[in-house]
């Protein structure tokens, strides 16, 4: 099985790929994620009456943040030079949910799929976190990679 993981070396170690030899190519991945709350909640994301400002605002740019410091956070993550990361928040109001996309790119030996992630996932603790006071009872779901493409390893497409 060791064999068939990239960040496992022939004895089951832990290991950093080796992308000195690919070649530099465009990259793009984009990820989503939501957080579904109480209609109330969702009322006061929207309308800017959380308490510690724009849910919006503030969950964007710690996306951003986030997918800029991925090496740091993500054990084996290659330090990667974004060319571009868009962390976007729209509503879905029949779930009852804020739902983050997230957009990276590069042009680089490697890929930007946990960028896009990283940025997602930590807006949407940032959602959480802006708007605990009002419903500690929301749930971030479905963080997911929806599109890659670049790379040795071809584009991907999630299906619907």
């Amino acid at each position: 099985m060791a064999k068939d993981l990239t960040h496992l070396d022939p004895e089951g170690q832990a290991r950093m790929v080796d992308v000195g030899g690919k070649p530099v190519t465009t990259r793009e991945a984009v990820a989503l994620g939501r957080v579904r709350m109480n209609s109330e909640t969702l009322r006061k994301a929207l309308g800017g009456d959380s308490k510690k400002g724009s849910v919006r605002a503030a969950a964007e740019f710690a996306g951003i943040m986030a997918a800029k410091r991925t090496a740091e956070l993500i054990p084996l993550c290659h330090q990667i030079a974004l060319s571009s990361i868009k962390v976007d928040i729209s509503t879905d109001e029949a779930a009852g949910a804020l739902v983050v996309t997230a957009r990276a790119k590069t042009a680089g030996q490697t890929g930007v799929e946990m960028e896009a992630l990283t940025a997602v996932a930590v807006a949407c603790l940032t959602i959480y976190d802006m708007l605990k006071a009002s419903d500690r009872a929301m749930v971030i779901e479905g963080i997911t990679l929806l599109k890659k493409s670049g790379g040795a390893s071809g584009d991907y497409r999630r299906a619907p």
